[in-house]
């Protein structure tokens, strides 16, 4: 047992040997170390990180980033190596999974072998073997398990040997007595010392590194940037309003900043910007292959020798000039593709060498610099904070704002809000110069909490209202409505009466303060579309939705204020068609001129006459239905009766009158419906050609 547990522990010390031997090497290039030194956190949920540092000859750079940070990185990276230095490649792990890449090396890894597996996976490679004091160099044979019996009671135990060829013998030493092995082929060593690293790296596996290089001579500074998705910072501010009206108010405001990279902000300088730049992603990181067809090499059938026929000899002149005509052709196509290749090489030796350059290096700060300017005309707006330190993954505060601002106590009172009292509120006039991002208020008045209002974005010399309690010293009664419809005029086109409707709606606001000082009341009345004031005092503010008007109340006292709307809507109607009340309605309106007054009363008798036709046409109807009713019942009576009877006699002859009865009453009609075609026709050309107004 104790013989097992000292092999374990050789065979540990081994592989531990083994891994310390394939440790990276990273003498090739210097890591240097490049802070953040500028961070721009914007409103639409992006940051733009701006790192400096010095480095020296030939360096390098890691920067850490989560794996969906490295689209970002690859969309928004620039780079500057000042003082004559330029920028190299940028290396990053590929996205395929960490087994699939260990596969690739020279050496396979992925699985966790033992160290007899990995020196079997080596064979052939060349090693030194120290063993016993000696050093034994060779190529690696293979690895072979073997049979071992151990104490006293000779417990057999399976041990490993490592076989190698040296020189001319073939040498086979226990693993348990190998103290330490060294790998003797360079490109081996790098393969493993790279799959060691990757390994290493993997180890956080929502962490990528990503490397960037720099090549140049001395000491010089460079500078990277990038953009990000950031947490959206994020204002809060405190109204003070003073006890004496006669005071300025005072507003502060607190900038909500969390970092939330994985690189410490150690006195950087940090700028908010209240713009929002268009941002997205975009895929560059998944690798993209492209489907190709597949082509199908032309397989051609092997071709048989032939044998050719005797021909017939052409005569001397005829082969002559076939023959010399094709040569000709032959030697003339030829000349012609000598000259060709003769003026491209000429054309290739003439032409000037194409030099590979490097670009001008990225002048990231440019970009920054367009922000600021674009703040001043008003599009954007940023607050600038030197040495500002915050450990990552930790939240801050900082004061962004400490101003006098125009503040103005009001009473607003929106009926859809409280029918009965309006709010406690202040007009704030932005003359910080600043601009207001939304977020809440916290009010104090005189010192005392007075409640939370909420603010949308406010830039400089703009004025907001806000609200932030219930007004229980104001009553309102806004309930009094009235509406009034009136026609304004009339006019006839063709048929169709036209008119012009005036509705007037009224509302009333009865405003009792009961406070011991006066208030300002700010009253909002709805907006609707096509309405329009009139004979109303002048809103001091108008929306999309609504109206503010003002009322200075006294202190105990009443105040009414009345707004009147009026909206004027057009309507048409068809004169032919139309009922006579409608027509002696509008007839009868002193609103609508007398000339088309006039015309309708016209228009009226003319459908009167028609109507009285149509009245007599439906009476004679009646009557032949009843006539036509009566013979049904006669012609019945007549099925049951002897046609030679005095009885069957009468009802025929009491037939043959109503026949003769309903044919005058057939021509009446037809007489009647005459008159009311040509009445109709006349009145449809009276209003087709009538125009008035």
């Amino acid at each position: 047992m104790r013989q097992n547990r000292l092999m374990k522990k050789s065979f540990l010390l081994t592989s531990l040997t083994l891994l310390i031997l394939f440790q990276p090497a990273f003498g090739e290039t210097k890591q240097a170390a490049v802070s953040v030194r500028k961070v721009v956190l914007f409103t639409s949920g992006v940051g733009y990180f701006e790192h400096a540092g010095t480095i020296t000859g030939n360096s390098s750079t890691e920067l850490r980033f989560k794996t969906e940070q490295i689209n970002d990185i690859l969309k928004s990276l620039v780079l500057e190596d000042l003082n004559g230095g330029k920028v190299g490649t940028v290396v990053y792990p590929s996205q395929d999974p960490l087994a699939k890449t260990l596969r690739s090396f020279q050496v396979d890894i992925s699985d966790n072998p033992s160290l007899a597996r990995l020196l079997g996976k080596m064979r052939g490679a060349k090693i030194k073997v120290s063993a016993h004091g000696e050093d034994i160099n060779g190529a690696i044979l293979g690895v072979e398990a073997k049979q071992k019996s151990i104490g006293e009671k000779e417990r057999i135990v399976e041990t490993w040997a490592l076989n190698i060829i040296s020189g001319a013998s073939i040498r086979s030493i226990s693993l348990d007595d190998v103290q330490k092995i060294e790998l003797e082929d360079a490109e081996l060593q790098a393969e493993l010392n790279k799959a060691m690293t990757l390994l290493a790296q993997s180890r956080d596996k929502d962490k990528k590194p990503v490397l960037i290089n720099f090549s140049g001579q001395g000491e010089r500074r460079v500078r990277l940037g990038y953009v990000v998705e950031t947490p959206v910072w994020k204002t809060s501010y405190r109204l003070i309003l003073p006890a004496d009206t006669k005071d300025k108010a005072h507003l502060q405001g607190w900038a909500i900043v969390e970092n939330q990279t994985d690189n410490d902000w150690n006195n950087v300088q940090l700028s908010l910007v209240s713009g929002r730049p268009i941002s997205f992603v975009y895929d560059l990181y998944q690798p993209l292959y492209l489907p190709r067809p597949v082509v199908q090499p032309k397989l051609y059938t092997g071709l048989s020798p032939r044998m050719y026929e005797g021909g017939m000899e052409l005569p001397e002149e005829v082969e002559a000039q076939s023959f010399g005509a094709k040569e000709e052709g032959a030697v003339a196509e030829k000349k012609m593709l000598r000259q060709k290749d003769m003026a491209k090489a000429g054309a290739f030796a003439s032409a000037p060498m194409i030099s590979a350059q490097r670009a001008e290096p990225i002048d990231a700060t440019r970009s920054i610099v367009s922000l600021a300017e674009a703040g001043k005309i008003g599009e954007l707006f940023q607050y600038t904070v030197a040495n500002v330190s915050l450990p990552r993954q930790q939240s801050a505060m900082i004061p962004i704002i400490t101003d006098d601002i125009t503040a103005e106590r009001v009473s607003i009172y929106n009926q859809n809000v409280l029918p009965k009292n309006p709010l406690s509120g202040a007009r704030l006039v932005n003359t910080t110069g600043k601009h207001l991002l939304q977020g809440p208020i916290t009010v104090l008045d005189d010192n005392t909490y007075a409640g939370d209002a909420q603010i949308d974005d406010l830039p400089p010399g703009q004025e907001r209202l806000l609200s932030y309690a219930i007004d229980m010293k104001v009553q309102i009664d806004g309930s009094k409505t009235t509406q009034e419809d009136t026609i304004e005029t009339g006019k006839i086109v063709k048929g169709i009466l036209h008119l012009q409707r005036k509705s007037i709606f009224t509302r009333e606001y009865v405003v009792e303060n009961k406070d011991d000082k006066e208030k300002v009341v700010i009253i909002e009345h709805p907006f609707r579309q096509g309405w329009k004031l009139a004979d109303s005092p002048k809103p001091v503010g108008t929306t999309d939705r609504l109206y503010r008007f003002q009322e200075s109340v006294a202190a105990g006292k009443k105040a009414k204020l009345v707004v009147h709307e009026e909206i004027v809507q057009s309507e048409t109607l068809a004169i032919l068609p139309a009922d006579f009340g409608q027509l002696e309605y509008y007839s009868r309106s002193g609103k609508i001129p007398q000339k088309v007054r006039d015309a309708l009363a016209k228009a009226m008798e003319m459908k009167k006459a028609m109507t009285d036709n149509q009245r007599k046409i439906a009476e004679k109807q009646k009557e032949v239905a009843d006539i036509t009713q009566e013979q049904q019942r006669i012609r019945e009576n007549m099925k049951t009766v002897n046609q030679t009877s005095q009885y069957y006699s009468r009802l025929l002859a009491k037939l043959n009158e109503q026949e003769t009865k309903i044919e005058k009453l057939q021509a009446q009609m037809e007489q009647h419906q005459e008159a009311y075609d040509k009445q109709r026709k006349n009145l449809e050309d009276y209003l087709m050609n009538m125009s008035l107004e």
